[in-house]
Protein backbone atom coordinates (compact mmCIF):
# COMPACT_ATOMS: atom_id res chain seq x y z
CA UNK A 1 0.00 0.00 0.00
CA UNK A 2 1.25 3.45 -0.87
CA UNK A 3 1.40 5.33 2.45
CA UNK A 4 1.53 8.75 0.81
CA UNK A 5 -1.53 8.01 -1.32
CA UNK A 6 -3.44 6.73 1.74
CA UNK A 7 -2.44 9.77 3.78
CA UNK A 8 -3.57 12.19 1.08
CA UNK A 9 -7.00 10.55 0.92
CA UNK A 10 -7.60 10.82 4.68
CA UNK A 11 -10.49 13.11 5.51
CA UNK A 12 -9.81 15.77 8.12
CA UNK A 13 -12.26 16.24 10.99
CA UNK A 14 -11.94 19.21 13.34
CA UNK A 15 -13.52 18.81 16.75
CA UNK A 16 -14.01 21.93 18.86
CA UNK A 17 -15.00 20.85 22.37
CA UNK A 18 -14.08 22.27 25.77
CA UNK A 19 -14.75 19.06 27.72
CA UNK A 20 -11.42 17.20 27.76
CA UNK A 21 -12.93 13.71 28.10
CA UNK A 22 -15.44 14.17 25.30
CA UNK A 23 -12.85 15.77 23.01
CA UNK A 24 -10.22 13.10 23.63
CA UNK A 25 -12.65 10.17 23.35
CA UNK A 26 -14.16 11.56 20.14
CA UNK A 27 -10.71 12.10 18.65
CA UNK A 28 -9.77 8.51 19.45
CA UNK A 29 -12.98 7.14 17.91
CA UNK A 30 -12.46 9.14 14.73
CA UNK A 31 -8.79 8.19 14.43
CA UNK A 32 -9.70 4.50 14.79
CA UNK A 33 -12.10 4.98 11.87
CA UNK A 34 -9.26 6.32 9.75
CA UNK A 35 -9.86 10.06 9.95
CA UNK A 36 -7.15 12.64 10.50
CA UNK A 37 -8.33 14.60 13.54
CA UNK A 38 -7.59 18.13 14.68
CA UNK A 39 -8.79 19.27 18.09
CA UNK A 40 -9.40 22.56 19.86
CA UNK A 41 -10.55 23.17 23.42
CA UNK A 42 -12.23 26.52 22.72
CA UNK A 43 -13.89 28.42 19.90
CA UNK A 44 -11.04 30.85 19.30
CA UNK A 45 -8.50 28.08 18.76
CA UNK A 46 -11.04 26.17 16.68
CA UNK A 47 -11.43 29.12 14.32
CA UNK A 48 -7.68 29.32 13.83
CA UNK A 49 -7.40 25.58 13.11
CA UNK A 50 -10.34 25.70 10.70
CA UNK A 51 -8.89 28.59 8.73
CA UNK A 52 -5.38 27.12 8.63
CA UNK A 53 -6.35 23.52 7.78
CA UNK A 54 -9.70 23.68 5.93
CA UNK A 55 -11.05 20.42 7.42
CA UNK A 56 -13.62 18.30 5.60
CA UNK A 57 -16.08 18.40 8.53
CA UNK A 58 -16.26 20.45 11.73
CA UNK A 59 -17.83 19.13 14.94
CA UNK A 60 -18.38 21.95 17.42
CA UNK A 61 -19.81 22.23 20.91
CA UNK A 62 -22.23 25.11 21.42
CA UNK A 63 -21.41 26.28 24.95
CA UNK A 64 -17.67 27.05 25.13
CA UNK A 65 -15.27 29.72 26.32
CA UNK A 66 -13.65 32.27 24.00
CA UNK A 67 -16.38 32.04 21.31
CA UNK A 68 -19.39 29.77 21.53
CA UNK A 69 -20.40 27.38 18.78
CA UNK A 70 -22.77 29.87 17.15
CA UNK A 71 -20.00 32.49 16.97
CA UNK A 72 -17.62 29.94 15.46
CA UNK A 73 -20.24 28.89 12.91
CA UNK A 74 -21.00 32.48 11.88
CA UNK A 75 -17.32 33.43 11.58
CA UNK A 76 -16.63 30.42 9.36
CA UNK A 77 -19.70 30.99 7.19
CA UNK A 78 -18.69 34.63 6.68
CA UNK A 79 -15.28 33.57 5.33
CA UNK A 80 -15.33 32.41 1.67
CA UNK A 81 -12.46 29.99 2.40
CA UNK A 82 -14.42 28.10 5.08
CA UNK A 83 -18.06 28.80 4.26
CA UNK A 84 -18.65 25.48 2.50
CA UNK A 85 -17.21 23.23 5.22
CA UNK A 86 -19.99 21.02 6.68
CA UNK A 87 -20.59 22.05 10.29
CA UNK A 88 -22.17 19.84 12.97
CA UNK A 89 -23.19 21.12 16.39
CA UNK A 90 -22.49 19.00 19.49
CA UNK A 91 -24.44 19.86 22.61
CA UNK A 92 -25.79 18.52 25.86
CA UNK A 93 -28.91 20.65 25.43
CA UNK A 94 -32.17 18.81 24.85
CA UNK A 95 -34.08 21.96 24.01
CA UNK A 96 -35.85 21.87 20.67
CA UNK A 97 -35.03 25.55 20.19
CA UNK A 98 -31.28 24.81 20.17
CA UNK A 99 -31.77 22.23 17.41
CA UNK A 100 -33.94 24.61 15.38
CA UNK A 101 -31.41 27.42 15.82
CA UNK A 102 -28.53 25.26 14.59
CA UNK A 103 -30.35 23.96 11.53
CA UNK A 104 -31.82 27.39 10.85
CA UNK A 105 -28.30 28.79 10.67
CA UNK A 106 -27.33 26.18 8.10
CA UNK A 107 -25.66 23.45 10.16
CA UNK A 108 -25.50 20.04 8.47
CA UNK A 109 -26.05 18.14 11.68
CA UNK A 110 -26.83 18.25 15.36
CA UNK A 111 -25.62 15.60 17.79
CA UNK A 112 -26.79 15.47 21.39
CA UNK A 113 -24.20 14.50 24.00
CA UNK A 114 -23.61 11.90 25.17
CA UNK A 115 -23.82 10.36 21.72
CA UNK A 116 -23.59 6.90 20.27
CA UNK A 117 -20.47 6.46 18.11
CA UNK A 118 -22.58 5.03 15.30
CA UNK A 119 -24.66 8.23 15.23
CA UNK A 120 -21.45 10.27 15.02
CA UNK A 121 -20.14 8.20 12.11
CA UNK A 122 -23.46 8.41 10.26
CA UNK A 123 -23.60 12.20 10.54
CA UNK A 124 -19.99 12.54 9.36
CA UNK A 125 -20.57 10.13 6.46
CA UNK A 126 -23.62 12.13 5.37
CA UNK A 127 -21.61 15.35 5.50
CA UNK A 128 -18.81 13.84 3.44
CA UNK A 129 -21.25 12.61 0.78
CA UNK A 130 -22.17 16.23 0.11
CA UNK A 131 -18.58 17.22 -0.71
Amino acid sequence: MNFRKTFIKMKIILIIEDNDDIRENTCELLELEGYRVLAADNGKTGLILAKENKPDVILCDIMMPEADGYEVFNALKDDPDTSSIPFVFLTASVEKKAVETGFGMGAKGYIQKPFDPQELFEVITNCLKEL
